[in-house]
């Protein structure tokens, strides 16, 4: 669903370009925390160039029929000053905050603490409304020293920090058997993990009732307090519905039609999959179309999301976080860091 147009690149040069509708910044990286003069530099210019990842061929993406970013952080807070470009451009938005408690075992190398990340998630809450702001505790990972129990506890104290800042907890449980660079990482980088015991970063079916089951005692104990918080996996084959917690979809289609719902060509496009077609008086042509089905063909297949650009890249996110499937090691980020312009058509200038 991505719309071809043509613009004039930085050098004057005429080139063919994607035109989506709903950007996603990002899942290969932490464009808020770490490029956000970068992103508003290419916001104000019109376009993004994009490599893709298998083959290295440039594609430019272009904002000019942008309605809605979906941005995915573990640091908003740099980009918070920008969000005004935004607005005024009425491109609406909302955030996947990661915002996870692993301090002690240093997972998450490169993030502020957690007491600046929970006062960020309630400043930026504030700021665009908490329905904007969706908390994500992503992934769930045990080791010998951190059980189910370990992490209700870390979730129910951070929930308590953000009642009423958030209306949705969305989380996922590590993968690592299907990433060798994950592998690599938690090895390499924490003390946690050794070859021989790899595969209890993952949850047993009894494990992952436990967690279920605790989550839901967690729910009804904020209910108690007036919050009302639902709950939803991410990516995960395992059905939880039994305890009302549900398949989400991270690049929701209906959730923007509930929180964009001023937005007519948002939501025309949520329906139909194009953008109305206007009259010369400016109304939308009453053509009978067709609802359609914009799920992302591109992602997983338990994935929810759906169609959207990313604009991220590999190997970009300096977090360093060590269950990341998007980074191969600390030292190619360093590396890509180094060569990152902030006025470059792209993450990494080529």
């Amino acid at each position: 669903m991505n719309n071809k147009i043509q613009i004039t690149a930085d050098n004057g040069v005429k080139i063919d370009a994607q035109a989506p509708i709903i950007i996603s910044a990002s899942r290969s990286t932490d464009i808020p925390a770490f490029y956000a003069k970068w992103f508003i530099n290419r916001l104000k210019k019109g376009y993004v160039v994009w490599y893709n990842p298998f083959n290295q061929q440039p594609i430019y993406v272009s904002f000019k029929n942008c309605k809605a970013i979906v941005f995915w952080t573990k640091n908003p807070k740099p980009l918070i000053p920008y969000l005004n470009e935004l607005d005024i451009r009425g491109i609406n938005y909302y955030f996947q905050y990661t915002l996870n408690d692993y301090e002690k075992e240093e997972f998450e190398p490169n993030i502020p603490a957690l007491t600046q990340r929970i006062n960020t998630f309630k400043n930026l809450s504030n700021l665009i409304g908490k329905e904007k702001v969706i908390w994500r505790f992503d992934p769930l990972i045990l080791t010998n020293e951190i059980t189910p129990r370990t992490l209700l506890t870390r979730i129910w104290h951070i929930g308590n920090e953000l009642n009423g800042y958030t209306d949705k907890l969305v989380f996922s449980f590590v993968d690592v058997k299907a990433y060798r660079k994950v592998q690599n990482n938690l090895i390499k980088e924490t003390k946690s993990f050794t070859k021989e015991n790899l595969e209890i970063a993952e949850p047993t079916q009894e494990q992952i009732t436990e967690i279920a089951e605790g989550l839901v005692k967690i729910r009804n104990k904020w209910e108690m307090n007036g919050w009302s918080i639902s709950m939803a996996t991410c990516a995960e084959e395992i059905n939880l519905n039994k305890y009302g917690i549900e398949h989400n979809r991270c690049i929701d289609g209906e959730f923007m039609k509930q929180i964009f719902f001023q937005d007519k060509d948002l939501v025309y496009y949520l329906n139909y999959g194009k953008l109305p077609e206007k009259t010369l008086f400016d109304e939308v042509s009453n053509l009978p179309l067709k609802q359609v089905n914009l799920k992302d063909k591109g992602q997983r297949k338990i994935c929810g999301c759906m169609v959207s650009k990313d604009i991220g890249m590999y190997n970009t996110c300096s977090h360093n976080c060590v269950y990341c499937y998007a980074n191969t090691s600390r030292k190619v980020v360093k590396a890509n860091k180094n060569l990152h312009n902030d006025e470059s058509e792209s993450l990494i200038p080529r």
